[in-house]
């Protein structure tokens, strides 16, 4: 689908607050997305795949094969704990009637829909993204959607949420949300995004836990006991040092490398020392029996469009769609904004390219998933894991389709890496977006408090979309105390609204009667 034109009024002059082009990190020191083929130095071998590179435009913006393959690759292994985590929140889950979903169909659907959208972006969106079942949106379809129907009817609630995206982004009215958005916190979504990130790297690893039962003043700890303790953290520790010392060198595949040669760490250590189980995670970094599983296709097409009205009243369907929607919308704005900042390829106006097919590509996610019945797929912020390893086109997302394509039937392989290998990864690349906080004009209160919202409270709440939130409420409230009501685009105001019965939804809730 061909991007439309931007027809949203210009955002003042006064928010324009861009400030000079940020600098990448050595990993990602690239030209950005103006430069010409002719200007960009010609990859050795070129010749040979030309037509590639010029669908990708690969040389013109500044990479080549290799930085886009391991990139691809970067980006699988920080979130195949995708292909663990979905069927264990989903299939833990019981719907209105006692039914579970099954485990290693979960794993067949959960592969299979990031294969394909990740595929799909990466020819229509051309952007270094991939797509999975997004983390958050299947605790909602788990234990909010499921309890109150059939897995089916849920599902196909995720189908409807998944289309009226696919809506607003053929009205452009997405798009043009995301145009409308000022310079200072298009910065602040990628420097809270790189805190969030980082934050997931340190609570996966083990390095920070919730201490439990604590209902004081101190929600987290330093490892499990207040001190670090145990082999895989050690892992852990290991790579963050191994990662940073290889980027302070400036070494081409350094997250990859790290990713790679820690995961041998961890199976080597799990083979000799006396390790339970279940102080790796999810992941127990074993070589398993069997490499090979086939695929099973059974929850393929499972879902029921319009059976959850049989068993729910209108508004809370609606309300229940709302929160899906408004998760997935803005969860998907700050990522591809982010991922595309770091990656060096907003335009002048800090306008995604192709942003258009970007929002289409992932609101089919949204459809795909919930008819796989995997739960809604959305982008994934741990694709800036490949952008910090040189990826810049869709040709990344290439590989790591392909990949979670092989791990259709390579399943127990494709999990053997553990969250301690891969996290190092997430805190690295947190660094090179929290770099960009250097660019917001911390002396102009109305542009730096919303800013600092944005930032502080995605990570404190484990969540980019209530990061957002907070800073466009912040932002448009700010604006109107200070009498510069008319300089906020009106879709801000609108989408700040809709935040705000948002984070108020628990009373109004209880206000029309659903709870």
């Amino acid at each position: 689908m061909p991007d439309r034109p931007d027809t949203t009024p210009p955002v003042p002059e006064a928010d324009r607050e861009a400030g000079p082009t940020p600098a990448k990190s050595p990993a990602a020191t690239v030209p950005g997305p103006s430069a010409s083929p002719e200007s960009a130095a010609v990859p050795v071998g070129a010749a040979r795949w030309g037509a590639v590179d010029r669908f990708f435009s690969i040389t013109a913006r500044g990479s080549d094969l290799g930085r886009e393959i391991r990139g691809g690759f970067a980006t699988f292994f920080t979130m195949a704990y995708i292909l663990v985590l979905n069927p264990i929140i989903l299939g833990s889950a019981e719907d209105k009637f006692g039914n579970q979903l099954s485990g290693p169909q979960l794993v067949t659907a959960t592969a299979l829909v990031a294969a394909v959208m990740t595929i799909v972006m990466g020819i229509g969106g051309n952007l270094p993204l991939a797509l999975a079942a997004g983390l958050g949106l299947n605790a909602v379809a788990a234990f909010q959607l499921a309890p109150l129907m059939s897995w089916p009817d849920a599902m196909g609630l995720i189908v409807i949420e998944g289309l009226l995206i696919c809506v607003l982004v053929v009205t452009g009215l997405r798009e043009a949300i995301m145009h409308a958005i000022p310079a200072s916190l298009k910065q602040a979504i990628s420097v809270g995004i790189g805190l969030f990130i980082a934050f997931i790297g340190f609570v996966d690893a083990g390095f920070v836990s919730r201490i439990p039962g604590e209902t004081g003043s101190v929600p987290v700890q330093l490892g499990a006991t207040g001190q670090l303790s145990g082999w895989p953290v050690l892992v852990f520790c290991l790579g963050v040092l191994l990662t940073v010392a290889l980027l302070a060198r400036k070494a081409k595949g350094a997250i990859l490398i790290s990713i790679v040669v820690m995961t041998v760490v961890a199976v080597i250590i799990d083979e000799i020392a006396d390790i339970a189980p279940t102080a790796w995670g999810l992941t127990v970094p074993a070589v398993p029996d069997d490499l090979v599983a086939a695929p099973d296709f059974g929850l393929i097409g499972s879902f029921s469009l319009f059976g959850a009205f049989q068993h729910v009243g209108v508004i809370t369907i609606v309300l229940l769609v709302f929160t899906l929607l408004l998760s997935d919308f803005f969860d998907t704005m700050g990522t591809v904004v982010g991922v595309s900042h770091e990656a060096g390829l907003l335009d002048e106006d800090g306008k995604v390219p192709n942003l258009g097919r970007v929002l289409l590509i992932d609101g089919a996610a949204a459809v795909a998933g919930g008819a796989a019945s995997a739960s809604s797929a959305t982008s994934y912020v741990e694709s800036a894991a490949g952008v910090g390893e040189g990826a810049r086109t869709g040709f990344a997302s290439l590989v790591t389709g392909a990949l979670f394509a092989v791990a259709l039937f390579l399943t127990p392989l494709a999990t053997i890496v553990p969250a301690q290998a891969a996290a190092p990864a997430l805190v690295a690349v947190g660094f090179m977006l929290m770099a960009q906080v250097r660019h917001i004009d911390w002396e102009r209160y109305e542009v730096a408090i919303p800013a600092f919202l944005t930032i502080a409270v995605m990570p404190f709440t484990y969540s980019i979309t209530n990061g957002i939130g907070a800073g466009f409420v912040a932002y448009v409230v700010i604006k109107a105390v200070l009498g510069k009501a008319k300089e906020v685009h009106w879709l801000l105001w609108g989408t700040a609204a809709l935040f705000a019965v948002y984070f108020a939804i628990d009373p109004v809730e209880q206000l029309l009667g659903v709870r």
